[in-house]
C-alpha cells in the first residue's frame, strides 16, 4: 500500500536551496575578503571564546530545545540546523551591505560570523512557533523575510535611534516571538483534532529538549555578553545573567509544583522558565550594578513565564485559537518585552545622575523598542500571508507534527 502522506516539496525545494546556496557563493567571491592584519593574541582568542560559545548554543541549544514533541523530533532537530546555516550566510551578508552600508568588498572576521549566528538564531526562535504545521519551503522563505527584517531592524536602529548594538542584538528575543507570533495567526487554523495526538511531549524527546536547554543554560551568559567591548560592563553582563537565570531555575521549580493541584512538577514548564531569566536582563545587563536587581528580575521571569504557559496559552488557544508550538511567546517574547522595559528605565535613570536635564533620550528609547515591535509584526504579517499561498505546497493539517511528512521512516517507533 502507498503511503498515506503527501508528497514531499522535493519538486521546489532543491532547486530552490541550489540556487540560493549559488548566489551566495558568487556574493561571497566578489564581494568578501578576510582581514590582511592579524589580530592580537588575546582578542582572537576571547573572540574566539565568544564565538564558539554563541555556536554552540544557536547549534546544541537551540536545536536540541525544541524536540519535544513525540512524533516531530527529526524534523526539529534537522531544520533547525539548516536554517541556521543558511541563515548565518544571508546574515553575513546584509550585516556588511546594510549595517556598514558599502558597496565595496566588506572583510569577514570572527566577529563578523558571530553576529551573523547571533541575528540567525532569531529564526530558530521564530520557528518555535510554527514547528509542525509548515514544510521546509515555507521555513527556507520565512528565514530570508525575517534575517533581511531584523537586519534592517538593527540597522535604523542603531543609524537613527541611537541603540547601542548590544541592545539592537538583545532585541532578538522579543522580535523573533512577536514576529513568529504573527506568522502563526495567519496560518491555517483551528488545528484539527486529528493533530492534538501528535501535540504532545514524550519521555524520550523531554530528555532532549532539557538536554538543549541546559546548553542554552551554561551558554547564555557569553550570548549575553558578545557584543560588550567594555571589560566592566562585560563582567557585569556575564554575572547578572548567572544570578537571573539561577533564580529563574528555583522559581520553575517552585512555580510549576504550585500551579499543579497535586504538587507535581511539569517538564514543559521547566524548559520554558528556566531561560526566561537569561532573555530579561539581555538588554539590560550591563547596565544593572547590584545581584539583588538581577535576581528580582529573574523571578518575575520565571513567574510571567509559567503563568502564561499555564493560563494564557490556553486563553488564547481557546479564544483566538493561537498555537503557540513550543511555548516562545513565554520564554522569550513576554521576558524579552520586560527585559526591554527595564533597560530604558535604567538608562533613564543613569542620565539623571550623569546630566540632570530634561532631554528626549528617552523617548528615543520607548520609540526604538517600540519600533521593533512594529517591524516584528509587520514583516511577520508578510511572511504569514505568503506562506498561505498555494504555491508552497503547505503540509495538509491532519499531517501536523508528524517526521513521516518529510523523513524516511522505516519503522514507527513512536
Amino acid at each position: 500500500m502507498g503511503s498515506k502522506y503527501q508528497k514531499s516539496v522535493r519538486v521546489w525545494l532543491p532547486p530552490l536551496a541550489l540556487t540560493l546556496e549559488v548566489i551566495f557563493i558568487v556574493i561571497f567571491f566578489f564581494f568578501t575578503s578576510y582581514p590582511a592584519a592579524v589580530d592580537e593574541p588575546k582578542k582572537l582568542l576571547r573572540t574566539y571564546r565568544a564565538f564558539q560559545d554563541v555556536f554552540i548554543m544557536a547549534t546544541l541549544g537551540f536545536g536540541f530545545l525544541n524536540t519535544s514533541l513525540r512524533r516531530h523530533c527529526w524534523s526539529s532537530v534537522a531544520f533547525n540546523l539548516f536554517l541556521l546555516a543558511l541563515g548565518v550566510q544571508l546574515a553575513v551578508l546584509l550585516d556588511g551591505l546594510l549595517i556598514q552600508l558599502s558597496l565595496r568588498k566588506m572583510t569577514i572576521n570572527m566577529s563578523s560570523i558571530q553576529k551573523a549566528t547571533m541575528s540567525a538564531t532569531s529564526v530558530l526562535i521564530s520557528a518555535g512557533v510554527v514547528l509542525g504545521k509548515v514544510n521546509l519551503l515555507q521555513l527556507v522563505f520565512m528565514t530570508l523575510i525575517e534575517v533581511t527584517a531584523f537586519s534592517a531592524t538593527r540597522l535604523v536602529g542603531m543609524n537613527y535611534l541611537s541603540m547601542e548594538e548590544h541592545v539592537s542584538m538583545m532585541y532578538i528575543h522579543m522580535f523573533a516571538a512577536y514576529f513568529g507570533l504573527t506568522v502563526v495567526c495567519c496560518l491555517q487554523k483551528p488545528l484539527p483534532s486529528a493533530s492534538e495526538d501528535k501535540d504532545q511531549t514524550a519521555t524520550s524527546p523531554s530528555l532532549f529538549t532539557m538536554l538543549g536547554t541546559l546548553f542554552l543554560w551554561i551558554f547564555w551568559p557569553s550570548f549575553n555578553s558578545a557584543l560588550l567591548e567594555d571589560a566592566d560592563e562585560r563582567k557585569k553582563a556575564v554575572l547578572n545573567t548567572y544570578y537571573a537565570l539561577a533564580v529563574s531555575m528555583v522559581t520553575a521549580i517552585l512555580m510549576s509544583s504550585l500551579a499543579h493541584p497535586q504538587g507535581k512538577i511539569n517538564m514543559t514548564h521547566i524548559h520554558n522558565a528556566v531561560l526566561a531569566g537569561g532573555v530579561v536582563v539581555g538588554a539590560p545587563s550591563h547596565l544593572i550594578h547590584s545581584p539583588w536587581l538581577a535576581m528580582v528580575l529573574g523571578f518575575v521571569a520565571g513567574v510571567i513565564s509559567i503563568g502564561g504557559v499555564k493560563y494564557v496559552q490556553a486563553c488564547l488557544q481557546r479564544t483566538v485559537q493561537l498555537h503557540d508550538t513550543y511555548g516562545v511567546h513565554y520564554t522569550f517574547g513576554l521576558p524579552g518585552l520586560l527585559g526591554g522595559i527595564v533597560n530604558i528605565v535604567l538608562m533613564e535613570l543613569l542620565e539623571e545622575t550623569t546630566k540632570p536635564t530634561l532631554d528626549y533620550q528617552g523617548l528615543i528609547n520607548l520609540g526604538a523598542l517600540g519600533f521593533t515591535i512594529v517591524m516584528s509584526v509587520i514583516s511577520g504579517l508578510l511572511t504569514g500571508l505568503l506562506l498561505n499561498l498555494n504555491i508552497w505546497k503547505s503540509t495538509h493539517k491532519s499531517h501536523y507534527f508528524d517526521d513521516q511528512s518529510f523523513w524516511k521512516v522505516r519503522f514507527l517507533t513512536y
